[in-house]
């Protein structure tokens, strides 16, 4: 029998801990990220037999791998089979070229995937012990409704979203805004990064113990695990069946939750012959790629793939652990990774707006593909890369390109190019008419915790 895998911190000055104490706390005491201490593996065999699974049983599968000895069968099947109860499209494009559509959860996002899991997980610990917690979490838009509809009038629970006002779009803003209950939202006159920097701070703080602080952030553990299923799930689902097959995913990318889900499910067995990770104009991650220094965007830049408008992505220090290097919370990189190992498995590039719109006119006349922002970067980088290396460009290549948000999520974008409105998906309709009640507060830390202290 396997052993229990216990979780380290990528700092390395903190006690190694089981699952469910990295996914109730959220953030290591030395404000590293968790990362299991072994990456199990599939067999070939068994990434085959996914092919007749659905979603929530692949679910299942991965998860057991990481929490075997540390929650019942049972119980993570009912978790995962509740937490999926919805399609993920495989939407073919062209020859076996393929997006994978995140966007039909119950906030049209690929932030549903991990935060229904991750809230079902934490309740089931929680109500073990009998014991409630304060979730603090900062949105750069998908993942606030998504955490807050996740969570939303779960026992034990609280949850505080920090977003900043000016950049998240109104149908963002209103999934979070009109649920009440135990769930409370904070906007600021700030960047997304601010807001991060505060939650960072209140997880440090000792005077803030009492509080029961964790975190629902994609630094959290419970966050990352379930954002490995949907690469095994997709090339399960369209695998040719050759056992040398190997799949191209391209990932817009933003905080790197998405990416380093890819990467683990890479270390676990999974055929991949590239992943292509594409950023907006936030480019430090393309830059430290190719030469080797890397340097936050301070403040990050305004796109309109509002989400990925991150100068400095926390899963960054988990993804130069893998690597082999190491980084701190504040980007300072004391080991460096293994750059020429990064190189072969992975291609990045920077997608501007201007290629960003132009990506969404074209793929809609050429191919009735509808994108918004995040998945136009993707499929961008998808071209880019097929562009730039056209021994894979070819028919046979299987290509997967991640849609993450619903292109409903942006009307406005889509009416200015392409001159209609995006057919709402359940999850958006009758959110105009909703009331909205929302704090907010100024961008300075002590603001927040006093805010904290008198409200909790």
């Amino acid at each position: 029998m396997p052993n229990k895998i216990l979780f380290y911190s990528t700092n390395h000055n903190a006690p190694k801990v089981p699952f469910k104490d990295a996914l109730l706390k959220g953030q290591a005491p030395d404000k590293g990220l968790y990362m299991p201490e072994t990456i199990p593996r599939f067999t070939t065999e068994e990434i085959r037999e996914f092919s007749n699974l659905p979603y929530h049983k692949i679910a299942y599968k991965v998860a057991e791998k990481f929490l075997f000895g540390q929650i019942s069968s049972q119980v993570l099947s009912t978790i995962t089979k509740d937490s999926y109860n919805f399609e993920v499209p495989l939407e073919n494009v062209y020859e076996r070229k393929y997006v994978m559509r995140l966007d039909q959860g119950p906030t049209a996002s690929f932030k549903d995937f991990a935060a229904r899991m991750m809230g079902r997980q934490m309740q089931n610990f929680l109500k073990e012990e009998k014991r409630e917690l304060l979730i603090l979490t900062a949105t750069s838009g998908d993942t606030g409704s998504a955490i807050a509809n996740a969570f939303y009038k779960l026992d034990n629970i609280k949850v505080v979203v920090l977003f900043p006002e000016d950049e998240v779009t109104a149908r963002q803003r209103k999934q979070m805004t009109t649920l009440g209950e135990n769930i409370q939202i904070l906007g600021l006159k700030a960047k997304f990064d601010d807001c991060q920097s505060l939650v960072k701070q209140a997880f440090a703080d000792p005077e803030l113990d009492y509080l029961k602080l964790s975190s629902a952030n994609s630094i959290n553990i419970g966050r990352l695990i379930p954002q490995i299923v949907y690469y095994f799930y997709a090339f399960a689902k369209l695998s040719s069946g050759d056992p040398e097959e190997k799949v191209i995913f391209s990932i817009p990318s933003g905080n790197f939750g998405d990416m380093m889900g890819g990467m683990l499910a890479l270390r676990m067995g999974l055929p991949v012959k590239r992943f292509v990770i594409a950023t907006n104009e936030n480019d430090e991650f393309p830059r430290f790629v190719k030469t080797g220094e890397y340097n936050k965007i301070q403040p990050s830049r305004n796109c309109i793939s509002s989400a990925m408008n991150v100068g400095h992505p926390s899963n960054l220090a988990r993804f130069v652990d893998l690597y082999g290097g190491e980084m701190d919370e504040n980007g300072i990189v004391s080991k460096m990774p293994d750059l020429e190992q990064i190189r072969k498995e992975i291609y990045t590039v920077s997608i501007n707006d201007s290629q960003t719109e132009e990506t969404i006119i074209k793929a809609y006349k050429k191919h009735g593909l509808l994108l918004e922002p995040h998945g136009s970067v993707g499929w961008a980088g998808l071209m880019n890369y097929l562009k730039n290396h056209k021994e894979f460009d070819t028919e046979e290549q299987l290509c997967i390109s991640l849609e993450t948000a619903h292109p409903a999520k942006f009307p406005e974008k889509i009416r200015q190019l392409l001159q209609f409105d995006p057919t709402l998906p359940p999850s958006l309709q009758g959110l105009e008419a909703k009331q909205e009640a929302f704090d907010k507060i100024n961008n300075d830390y002590i603001s927040f915790k006093k805010y904290l202290q008198d409200n909790y």
